[in-house]
């Protein structure tokens, strides 16, 4: 590992079809996801809050710097992935953050996604309406 990689972690994250890539940097400079400022990119202030909440749980949010490649789902859905991929990334840094991370939830995946459509229904589980004539 070079000098240059050495302050330079790495964490994915993942809900529904959203993908993080989060790349924490030492010298800390600004948030930025997808090339965007952190509060141009999330708009509203609980995706702003979900987004940077592992860091400001370690106290690092000042100090590291975060840069994210997200693509795919909804904004929310994005905050969230963004949310798991720098937990993870904060666990590379400092092993003893687990503790308070998986506390605070920060480390749970969660599974939950939309179901499929069956055939024969208009939705996952919307039958078609009834008529008796």
């Amino acid at each position: 590992m070079s000098k240059q990689d050495q302050d330079k972690w790495y964490g994915l994250g993942r809900r529904k079809s959203a993908i993080a890539k989060v790349l924490l940097s030492g010298e800390f400079k600004e948030h930025a996801i997808n090339g965007l400022k952190l509060d141009v990119y999330f708009t509203t202030v609980g995706q702003r809050q979900a987004a940077v909440s592992p860091l400001k749980l370690t106290g690092q949010e000042e100090i590291l710097a975060m840069k994210v490649k997200v693509l795919g789902g909804g904004k929310q859905s994005q905050a969230e992935a963004v949310k798991l991929g720098a937990a993870r990334a904060l666990l590379k840094i400092n092993p003893e953050w687990r503790k308070q991370l998986k506390v605070a939830r920060h480390l749970t995946r969660d599974p939950r996604v939309k179901e499929r459509k069956k055939f024969g229904l208009k939705r996952a589980r919307r039958a078609p309406q009834f008529s008796k004539r």
